[in-house]
């Protein structure tokens, strides 16, 4: 840490040092940034996953398969980027008891990755008010471009449990704009040395998804309930996803990253410890991978040349 304070004040990140903030951007400067597209990369990138169960081991895994490229995580039970920061991630050792394990501060150091994604916890408004959210996603930000300055940094914008009070698709809706965008983004990238952040938009894939199933048009699922896992009553966990879910959203990271639909992305993969998924059949896949890409296609903040 010592090490990566001298580099901070050595690059004139004094935000870091003093504790003080510049003002946020405005929504259409971030907008404005984000809309300026940057090259797809032509083959594999090795990939770093910041965050927590809403990454998870699986997800990672199937995204490696689906692009060939290697990858590293360090995940937590519900943590925030500060908790990743200050070493206070619950759930570390459990969580992170596997091969693809990389500690955070090392991983971003060394420069290895070209691609960093970054997960915020949720409930996003807690971490924002209670855990400094876009104070801490600029300091990895800034961190990982001390040690790459090329690096490609992306937010993955998440969601909050299926039964809250002010509805699930509502708050998806308005809460990119409102909290991922106009609080994380907006003051992260307002600090020296960030430069941009692009969105992988998991939230918004999975509510396009929903809306799709809801109104049959994805064969073989019938409700929202059928991305999400179960427990070994059956009961439904209203945040987790299950194994067709996890494939919703290796998609979604695939599409943003690489600037590729992913239609025709076979689903025979594999999870993390190498069992085969299920819940997908080739007409299930195929109709996921179709509104993946109409959905990022046309999210606008992804750094996508033809977004």
């Amino acid at each position: 840490m010592l090490a990566v304070l001298g580099l901070a004040l050595a690059g004139g990140l004094w935000w870091w040092w003093q504790g003080r903030l510049a003002k946020p951007l405005p929504p259409e400067a971030v907008t404005a940034r984000l809309a300026v597209p940057v090259a797809a990369p032509t083959g594999p990138v090795a990939v770093y996953h910041l965050g927590h169960s809403l990454v998870g081991r699986d997800m990672p895994a199937l995204l490696a398969q689906m692009a060939g490229h290697d990858h590293a995580s360090q995940l937590g039970w519900g943590s925030s980027l500060k908790d990743h920061w200050t070493g206070t991630v619950a759930g570390f050792d459990t969580e992170n008891a596997h091969a693809k394990h990389r500690p955070a501060g090392e991983a971003v150091d060394s420069g290895d990755y070209p691609v960093v994604v970054l997960t915020e916890m949720v409930e996003i408004r807690d971490a924002i008010r209670y855990h400094d959210s876009a104070r801490h996603l600029a300091l990895w930000a800034a961190r990982a471009r001390m040690a790459r300055p090329d690096v490609r940094l992306y937010l993955y914008e998440t969601w909050h449990r299926t039964d809250d009070a002010e509805g699930w698709l509502e708050r998806i809706d308005r809460d990119g704009a409102r909290y991922w965008q106009g609080d994380l983004l907006a003051g992260a990238m307002a600090q020296d040395g960030v430069g941009d952040i692009y969105v992988i938009p998991g939230g918004p894939v999975m509510a396009a998804a929903v809306r799709a199933i809801e109104t049959g048009e994805v064969p073989g699922l019938t409700s929202r309930d059928d991305l999400f896992a179960r427990d070994d009553s059956g009961a439904v966990d209203t945040i987790h996803f299950n194994d067709v879910g996890a494939y919703l959203m290796a998609l979604t990271h695939y599409a943003v990253i690489y600037q590729r639909s992913p239609e025709g992305m076979a689903p025979a993969l594999t999870r993390a410890d190498g069992s085969q998924i299920t819940g997908l059949s080739e007409d299930t896949a195929l109709a996921l991978q179709r509104i993946v890409w109409d959905t990022v296609f046309r999210y606008g903040l992804t750094g996508m040349s033809n977004g």
